[in-house]
């Protein structure tokens, strides 16, 4: 015959297992359908000041979270003498003056995400893909695609355009 101090120890340790069990499928994400956990991590992101395309994302990061959070304002247009070329800012502020719009985002506004993948290289010049995520006020979401043009040797980005 067990003791009532005995139940309690059998008791206690079924809840402790129990709990043990469900403890790593809660602290690291959700089950599956076939009952497996998986792990709900952010990616890992890295970079170096010597590729061309990491510069690029590096400026569409930060500039996008200045919009972000203040507008265009002083660090924006820091930030544009930083990574482009003369040329391109006087091309962009023609452009700009031309469509009302951000000629960095060839759009009005902030998106709410970004991307930058390698394209292509050659000549001196590599070309990087940025596709920009949008909400609209009905919480759809569409993408704009740009083609961005930088200089090897300097690692500015000499031109943006919009692509289809």
């Amino acid at each position: 015959m067990m003791t009532p101090r005995t139940v309690r120890r059998v008791a206690l340790g079924a809840v402790v297992l129990a709990l043990a069990a469900t403890a790593p499928a809660t602290a690291t994400g959700s089950r599956t359908d076939d009952g497996s956990a998986t792990t709900a991590t952010a990616p890992d992101r890295t970079g170096t000041p010597r590729s061309a395309v990491d510069r690029v994302a590096d400026f569409y990061g930060t500039y996008l979270d200045v919009l972000y959070d203040s507008g265009r304002n002083q660090l924006a247009d820091s930030l544009r003498a930083h990574y482009l070329t003369a040329n391109l800012r006087a091309d962009l502020a023609r452009w700009e003056a031309a469509h009302h719009k951000d000629g960095v985002l060839r759009a009005k506004g902030t998106p709410i995400a970004w991307e930058v993948a390698y394209n292509d290289s050659g000549m001196g010049h590599c070309w990087t893909r940025v596709t920009l995520t949008w909400q609209d006020a009905g919480n759809r979401t569409h993408r704009t695609h740009l083609m961005i043009q930088s200089d090897l040797g300097s690692r500015l980005i000499t031109g943006i355009r919009a692509v289809a």
